[in-house]
């Protein structure tokens, strides 16, 4: 029996969010975690830029007739995000440390990325402010 193949969304997201690691690396971000899960939230990338602690959603899409992949970072993902970089602060000892939200947008030519498909990706520095 083989392995099902994950649904094409699940697919485009891990594929969105491994190239968006790879962009914050080649611009001198150190990624700290990835998928970092707690029970009220997840962040997809926290990550190190110089001083600053970067709390980092990756929205993927393969098209943007709809709208651009930065408008599903409404206010209530905002508001979501803001208690986990709480927490994650907080729980890591992290109080006094300078952070930000960051938003990369992801935009595949394809619904199925293949291995040649090059993304266009967009950073969001300060995508919002908490609180």
């Amino acid at each position: 029996m083989t392995a099902k193949a994950p649904p094409k969304h699940l697919a485009l997201g891990k594929a969105g969010e491994d190239a968006a690691a790879r962009y914050l690396e080649s611009r001198g971000y150190t990624i700290l975690e990835r998928n970092f899960r707690h029970k009220t939230f997840e962040m997809d990338i926290i990550a190190r830029d110089g001083d600053t602690l970067c709390f980092i959603e990756v929205k993927t899409r393969s098209n943007t007739r709809k709208a651009m992949p930065r408008e599903a970072v409404h206010h209530a993902k905002q508001k979501k995000m803001l208690l986990g970089a709480t927490w994650y602060l907080k729980h890591k000892q992290l109080a006094d440390q300078r952070a930000r939200f960051d938003v990369v947008e992801v935009v595949y030519p394809h619904k199925t990325p293949g291995p040649n498909d090059i993304p266009h990706i967009t950073l969001i520095p300060n995508a919002f402010h908490g609180g």
